[in-house]
């Protein structure tokens, strides 16, 4: 295999999980642990004025929450580790379901006070869609959650994946006194307030050992072995295949505030977690070890420096090497482009590249020749699938409030749609621009971006739509006579596909019973 040691030393995973499960600090930890970062950014505090590393856009920063993935490469035990941490906010679940479709493995953080949420479930279909491979972290140990063997139970029913604990805690909350190694034997004493240090860590061969009491006191020590007898009893030794096909979850537990159990997951992410793979395209599998370079663009950001109005395309390199100013096809626009300044991403600070290979995520300067699921490749005509548009869930009409502005607003809202942030539709038998969201929080990003960025002021006008469905029919006239007969309802996205907006499910339904001719789609790829 060509490139086989690069490829063999990377490793691609995002960091997935609902609000405030922990995820933007476990991130850091790792960036701590890989040198990438010295201090820690305080995420929530308004009085600290160091931000979280990777929430870099100012709306992040103002209400301490990521609403865009961000990536983040770093050098660990020799291993090129490329990080995406995501929006956990439901409102954003679209710009995290395609980030998944970038990476070969996944990290679940889950909240051990308040269990699985909402969001986590959804993502959790993602990674099922794809059998993604996933480590579970139980975070938030230092504080009183639920009973762990309860905790595992709710997992494994909710999410529907089979659970393999790797390492065990010793209480929680107050009473939280470290975490026993089940894999390698070992026990991490936790003191609040302090960095888990590998002094901490203790040798404990055989659970027997009166060492263990001394450390822990004759009650915990006992529950331990308990515990330990009932875990080794149950799940036995993990199988690392049953791993990468998706089909069961390691399992450890810690404080990622307090940087503690996360060095052990990050020592077993290591050494399991999967190497870059074989992708499917519209015509053939390419592998990461092939001669010729290819990628695709899952993602775009504008202005992620505000003062250079720059927008960066983030690919995912899945075969081959990609070097700097060297011309490579792009096969959307059928033309060749080349790239001077390609980057590698540390958060906000990033760094030009001379060449990347795959599972590397790099940022490639954007002139607007990108939309989301372009492939990149060495003159091949083929394109990577498997990265969708969903059909929104609130719709409102676009309204420029200052006419002098048009311009601007036309520009920034083109800009902005081609993030993904949102979806633009253009109503047939009028101009009314329509803008569809996943959830309300977009929209106020989007006003936001669009005074800050582009100076243009607009408001949004709510819309009675309940779906968007892409439309397509082997037979054309009753496309046309359909949306002639539709106008109010109809209309086309950003690429001049044509869309129908369904006012209720009762309304989509009739429609679909109605129309045997035309098929109804829930995601934009059939049109790719």
């Amino acid at each position: 295999m060509k490139f086989e040691k690069e490829i063999n030393r990377r490793k691609t995973f995002a960091i997935i999980s609902h609000p405030d499960a922990g995820k933007t600090t476990l991130t850091e930890k790792f960036l701590l642990f890989g040198g990438a970062i010295q201090t820690a950014g305080a995420v929530k505090s308004n009085k600290i004025k160091k931000h979280a590393t990777s929430d870099f856009m100012e709306i992040e920063r103002q209400r301490g929450i990521s609403v865009a993935t961000s990536v983040m490469t770093f050098e660990y035990k020799n291993f090129l580790i490329n990080l995406l941490d995501t929006p956990g906010h439901k409102d954003f679940a679209e710009d995290t379901y395609r980030t998944l479709t970038a990476v070969d493995s996944v990290i679940l953080v889950v909240d051990s006070v308040n269990g699985v949420e909402d969001q986590t479930r959804r993502l959790m279909e993602v990674c099922r869609m794809r059998d993604t491979p996933v480590i579970v972290f139980i975070n938030k140990l230092d504080r009183d959650g639920k009973n762990r063997f309860d905790l595992l139970e709710e997992i494994e029913k909710e999410l529907q994946i089979t659970l393999h604990p790797m390492t065990w805690p010793i209480n929680s909350g107050k009473d939280f006194k470290g975490v026993y190694n089940i894999h390698n034997k070992s026990l991490r004493l936790f003191s609040a307030n302090t960095k888990a240090e590998d002094d901490d860590t203790i040798a404990i061969e055989d659970l027997s050992n009166e060492l263990l009491d001394k450390k822990i006191g004759e009650r915990d020590a006992n529950q331990l072995r308990e515990d330990a007898e009932l875990i080794e009893g149950v799940y036995g030794q993990l199988n690392e295949n049953e791993y990468l096909k998706g089909k069961v979850a390691p399992v450890f537990f810690g404080s990622a505030v307090n940087n503690f159990g996360v060095k052990e997951m990050l020592e077993t992410f290591t050494t399991i977690a999967p190497i870059p793979l074989c992708r499917n395209t519209n015509s053939r599998e390419v592998c990461p070890g092939e001669d010729k370079f290819s990628g695709f663009i899952f993602k775009i950001h504008a202005n992620l420096d505000p003062k250079h109005r720059d927008r960066i395309a983030f690919m995912r390199v899945c075969s081959g090497r990609f070097e700097r100013n060297k011309y490579y096809h792009h096969v959307r626009i059928d033309k060749d482009v080349r790239f001077s300044n390609p980057y590698s991403f540390l958060a906000r600070s990033k760094d030009t590249i001379d060449d990347a290979y795959p599972g590397d995520v790099i940022g490639l300067f954007d002139t607007g020749n990108f939309k989301i699921g372009d492939t990149l490749t060495e003159g091949e005509n083929f394109y990577f699938t498997g990265i969708p548009t969903f059909s929104p869930e609130i719709f409102k009409e676009l309204v420029n409030k200052d006419p002098m502005k048009t311009k601007q607003l036309e520009k920034g809202i083109q800009q902005l749609t081609d993030e993904g942030v949102a979806q633009l539709f253009t109503q047939f038998g009028g101009n009314k621009k329509i803008i569809g969201c996943v959830g309300e929080l977009q929209f106020e990003v989007i006003q936001y971006r669009l005074l800050q960025e582009y100076g243009a002021a607009c408001e949004f006008r709510p819309l009675p739509f309940y779906k968007a469905c892409w439309l397509t029919s082997k037979d054309e006239k009753k496309l046309e006579e359909f949306l002639r007969f539709k106008q109010q309802n109809s209309g086309e996205d950003k690429d001049g596909n044509p869309i129908y907006l369904a006012q209720s499910e009762w309304f989509l339904n009739t429609e679909i019973t109605n129309n045997p001719d035309i098929t109804f789609h829930f995601t934009s790829e059939v049109h790719k």
